[in-house]
């Protein structure tokens, strides 16, 4: 009875172990235990890797949304979403803001966000470059240019000072939306 549960462990680690099924809508990365991470991307599909000297990472390729709501628990730091960010206006009002970012993976810059900043990229670059930068482009409005006519343009703003920061990373912004601007 052992020596069969052993040797259905080692079959399916061993056969297993020499693909990779990446579903829609993912990609993979390889750490190759010799070569560091391998600069090739991995659409979906089934692919061969080395078991054991191989291992495959999946990401998410698909737009991603950040959402910056009350409420939102980030108590765990890989929460995908933030609290309403609390900003100062060029008239010295504290303001509310939430919204969603939508964010997207550089497929072809994936390895090098994996190799610089890991898996773990929502609380080490995503959540405290969005806070500021929605901060720094908030404080240049008074409340209610905010609160009225440049709504778009104060997206357009913010989206374009975090894509200026993420796309040497290998995240892409594909939209700001504020859905809540009110005084905190």
């Amino acid at each position: 009875m052992l020596d069969k549960l052993v040797v259905s462990i080692l079959v399916d680690e061993v056969v297993g172990g020499f693909f990779i099924s990446v579903p829609p809508g993912h990609v993979a990365c390889v750490y190759d235990r010799g070569r560091g991470i391998l600069n090739k991307t991995w659409e979906p599909g089934l692919h061969l890797k080395i078991p054991f000297w191989q291992v495959a990472k999946l990401f998410n390729a698909q737009t991603l949304e950040y959402d910056i709501r009350e409420g939102t628990d980030i108590d765990k730091p890989e929460t995908f979403g933030d609290t309403a960010i609390k900003a100062v206006s060029k008239d010295n009002k504290m303001l509310s803001i939430e919204g969603t970012i939508l964010l997207k993976i550089n497929k072809n810059m994936l390895p090098k966000l994996w190799e610089s900043v890991g898996d773990k990229f929502v609380s080490k670059i995503v959540r405290p470059v969005s806070r500021s930068r929605i901060r720094q482009v908030i404080a240049k409005y008074t409340k209610d240019e905010i609160l009225t006519s440049n709504r778009k343009q104060i997206e357009e703003e913010i989206m374009q000072e975090l894509n200026d920061f993420f796309k040497d990373k290998g995240l892409i912004v594909e939209g700001v939306l504020l859905s809540e601007v009110h005084q905190a």
